[in-house]
């Protein structure tokens, strides 16, 4: 999966199955804010279940929540974290 584009479509596709969002994926902007004032409205459950879908998904870990924080700030920076894992870094 070395395209990012389908990256980031497979991730928002992701969020919509995992967090049963009212929005299709397609209506999820690649750096909307999940969290917070101004964003998708994610909450703290959310989050676990996407901590849990990255790793499922792409062996993502994500080791603490200075780790989520930023990890899970939008879909840009989690294709980015998913391709640096890819990448062995």
């Amino acid at each position: 999966m070395d395209d990012i584009a389908a990256l980031k479509t497979r991730i928002k596709e992701l969020m919509v199955e995992n967090l049963m969002l009212q929005i299709p994926a397609a209506g999820i902007a690649d750096d909307q804010a999940l969290f917070g004032p101004d964003s998708l409205g994610l909450d703290s459950v959310d989050a676990l279940q996407l901590v849990v879908a990255l790793d499922k998904n792409f062996g993502l870990k994500v080791p603490n929540p200075e780790a989520a924080r930023l990890v899970l700030a939008s879909v840009n920076a989690m294709a980015e974290a998913v391709r640096q894992k890819q990448a062995g870094g």
